[in-house]
């Protein structure tokens, strides 16, 4: 097998381009403040191509994604709080040595659930299994009773407008409406400079294309061809002698982990987390990144949610005032035009061309070699033999 059959076979050659687009032509293109904005887009692919494991390959659509996006930036967030709010820094407090916003909720020490937090192998560990604890219990207790569809759509939003006003009303221990804010350092690292920026996108960039790889790999696997029968026919493959409620299980949990690590990338790469990322609406955007890209397509699912959030960006800078209504159109005129998405959009017309003019190129006529005229009879005949003779079939010599 050679290597670009290899490549085609394991669709590694949009891989390689997406990888050379970020890791080569962004860091060229961009500027560290719009660099800082493309990382911050980039975090969200997590959630996207986890909705394309969910969505696309389960076929279990979820709208609170944003809880888990959520859950993963917080564990991320109250690790580099505490980092910040030592006593020295935290003097004036009434209570020195906790976060500002409990001091100001009248909270005279650290609560036990925030203190494994200040160890940053926990935080890491908690921004994935955390969000993967809580898919796990609301996925058992609903696809073991065969809670699948529109109702498991409505139970996940329901599920995030519980934790959206949880963390606000909870404001002494969750920093309330206003969030987790003023991070400043990383295990001492000062995660505010242009340099650490950079950084910190291309760890972010690197880990997505890792993640791309994972998926890929779970995909082409006989797991990732029972999720696809699974989402076309459920009962059958139940009959089968299969535990479909645990597959969907699995897989829920898998997008809830994708989701933790984008919401842990965020919260370094931006500087802060808060409610207003775990709502509803960020959980249905979440899902548009998935479907402008295409759910089925891993890379296209990480194209959607750059230009998602990138139009998002452009149309609040250039258009304050009708941004909104422009990202609506946006939304709907790729759902309308390609259904499918931009990975459809290039099944469609892209690969077919492509696919058209390598087979012309392998039909056109190859120089076909010089003509020499047939010989005649009295030519191919050797010396001394005549022609009546040899129609005679007598051999005689002349």
């Amino acid at each position: 097998m050679t290597p670009t059959t290899w490549f085609k076979r394991h669709g590694l050659a949009s891989w390689l381009l997406l990888a050379c687009l970020l890791l080569v032509v962004f860091p060229l293109l961009f500027d560290n403040f719009r660099l800082n904005l493309v990382g911050k887009y980039l975090s969200y692919g997590f959630v996207a191509i986890g909705l394309v494991m969910l969505w696309g390959y389960g076929g279990v659509l979820s709208l609170g994604q944003g809880v888990f996006f959520g859950l993963g930036g917080y564990c991320m967030a109250m690790f580099l709080k505490l980092e910040a709010s030592d006593p020295i820094t935290t003097k004036i407090q009434s209570t020195p040595g906790i976060p500002d916003f409990m001091d100001w909720n009248q909270l005279t020490a650290l609560p036990a659930w925030w203190v494994p937090f200040e160890y940053l192998p926990f935080a890491l560990l908690a921004v994935v299994l955390v969000p993967a604890i809580l898919a796990f219990v609301i996925g058992y207790a609903m696809f073991k009773r065969r809670v699948g569809g529109v109702y498991f759509a409505i139970i996940t939003q329901a599920v995030t407008l519980i934790l959206t006003v949880l963390i606000i009303g909870q404001q002494g221990y969750t920093g309330g409406v206003n969030g987790i804010t003023d991070l400043k350092t990383l295990n001492g690292w000062d995660i505010r400079t242009d340099s650490a920026k950079v950084i910190l996108y291309f760890v972010n960039a690197g880990l997505l294309l890792a993640a791309i790889l994972v998926c890929g790999w779970i995909q082409r696997s006989k797991l990732g061809t029972l999720l696809l029968a699974m989402r076309d026919k459920e009962d059958r493959v139940r009959f089968s002698g299969y535990d479909v409620s645990m597959f969907k299980v699995f897989v829920f949990c898998l997008s809830a982990m994708l989701a933790g690590i984008g919401g842990a990338l965020f919260t370094l790469q931006v500087g802060f987390m808060s409610p207003s990322l775990v709502g509803i609406v960020p959980s249905i955007e979440m899902v548009i990144f998935a479907a402008v890209g295409g759910r089925m397509s891993l890379i296209g699912a990480v194209y959607g949610a750059l230009l998602v959030n990138a139009g998002k960006t452009y149309f609040s800078e250039s258009f304050p005032e009708l941004w909104l209504y422009l990202m609506a159109a946006l939304f709907i005129g790729v759902v309308l035009a390609f259904p499918n998405g931009l990975a459809g959009l290039y099944e469609t017309y892209v690969k077919p061309r492509i696919g058209k003019r390598k087979s012309t190129a392998a039909a056109a006529p190859v120089d076909a070699p010089a003509q020499h005229p047939a010989p005649t009879t009295h030519d191919a005949l050797p010396p001394g033999l005549t022609v009546k003779n040899a129609e005679r079939g007598q051999g005689e010599l002349a």
